[in-house]
């Protein structure tokens, strides 16, 4: 394998639940003070690329993120179509958990994150490009979990991007000026 960079993966960005009920999940974490949420449809016209185990996708997800100080805190509820989040609630027998964690891999292009992953020995297991208001999000889940008990993430937005339109659970924020899908990668 040769010498790896161990500061590679960089920061932690964001903590994944999954949840087979995205709406149950938020309430619970609202009552720990985290929130207000995000919503989205991560459907074919909002995320048009979509892999799945190296062929097309065709996963649907309800996507819910709440920034907490500098982390984000991600719920994904699997609606459609194959998907590790799908896979990880079918294995818990519908229990959700914490799924997948994401680091910033120091803001590097998502191709070098790929190489450097495959160096490692980690494919991509599910990856995808959302599209935003302006520009692109590309995300890549890492097949990590059996050498590290979880999935890794990498999430990579483009310089222009702002977030599509959205619902607010329960409420939008009183300032939105911390709010943003990609504030927890840009603000490290």
């Amino acid at each position: 394998m040769g010498t790896l960079r161990t500061s590679f993966l960089g920061s932690i960005a964001e903590v994944c639940i999954v949840s087979g009920d995205h709406k149950k999940t938020m309430d619970g974490l609202l009552r720990l003070g985290i929130g207000p949420f995000q919503v989205f449809d991560f459907t074919p016209t909002t995320v048009p690329q979509r892999f799945f185990r190296g062929q097309t996708g065709s996963f649907e997800l309800k996507v819910c993120f709440a920034r907490h100080g500098d982390l984000t805190f991600e719920i994904m509820q699997p609606t459609g179509g194959e998907s590790l989040m799908a896979e990880y609630l079918d294995q818990r027998r519908g229990k959700e958990g914490v799924q997948h964690i994401a680091f910033d891999c120091n803001n590097v292009p998502m191709k070098e994150r790929k190489r450097e992953m495959r160096e490692r020995g980690f494919e991509p297991a599910m990856e995808g490009v959302w599209k935003g208001k302006k520009g692109s999000c590309n995300f890549c889940f890492f097949d990590t979990e059996a050498s590290t008990g979880t999935i890794f993430e990498s999430i990579d937005f483009s310089e222009d991007w702002e977030d599509p339109e959205c619902e607010w659970y329960p409420h939008p924020p009183t300032s939105d000026a911390s709010y943003g899908a990609e504030k927890a990668v840009r603000q490290r």
